[in-house]
């Protein structure tokens, strides 16, 4: 279970790390390399990171990898068949209850980034009609712990930028993940019954 619980935080850990530069133009190796560099800046500079202020890397987390989520794309994958069962209001707040409860696991995952090596796989030119790529890395891990291959998945906007929709480690899908979740909780109360456990699932991280 403690191994699990690792995985799953290095996946939204890694998430955040390379949806900073889902957008930009420039050869993605490069992009990769720089922005693993900034958040180890960031890491080791920012006080109120390295007091484990969580307020403050959630900041962070916001300013940096939010704008580049396609979060209701990913919370109607990790919902599944049962989204189309969701009235208008309860798809915005299953997106909003979402992305809090994303962008607070991302908080709680950029301190484990200490003594992680990324290194970028060689991705071929992104042809100009291409909608959908996923970029490879090789993860390793402090204290000898097997490499993990971490491939993330991204959807080409209408803007022309790209944003991050699923990431798998070792082939398991963030998105699934939380599907197998939210599907147990479907189950026992339905939509609402969803809603009220990322509510307070939310609520009680807010008050860590």
């Amino acid at each position: 279970m403690k191994h699990k619980a690792t995985i799953l935080l290095v996946k939204c850990l890694l998430l955040g790390i390379w949806i900073g530069i889902a957008n930009a133009q420039s050869d993605p190796d490069t992009l990769v390399k720089e922005t693993v560099e900034d958040i180890l800046e960031t890491v080791q500079n920012d006080p109120g990171v390295q007091a484990g202020d969580i307020n403050r890397i959630k900041e962070i987390m916001e300013e940096k990898v939010a704008p580049h989520i396609d979060f209701p794309r990913m919370t109607r994958l990790a919902v599944g068949r049962s989204w189309r069962d969701a009235s208008k209001e309860q798809k915005k707040a299953l997106v909003r209850e979402f992305h809090e409860m994303l962008m607070r696991s991302y908080a709680a995952a950029f301190k484990m980034y200490k003594g992680i090596v990324i290194e970028t796989r060689a991705l071929p030119r992104v042809k100009p009609d291409e909608k959908q790529v996923s970029v490879n890395t090789v993860v390793r891990l402090p204290g000898g712990a097997p490499p993990l291959s971490v491939d993330y998945d991204l959807l080409r906007t209408k803007n022309d930028t790209w944003k991050v929709y699923d990431v798998r480690v070792d082939g398991a899908s963030l998105v699934i993940n939380y599907r197998n979740v939210f599907m147990q909780e479907i189950q026992k109360g339905g939509i609402e019954g969803l809603l009220k456990a990322l509510a307070e699932k939310n609520s009680n991280n807010s008050e860590k």
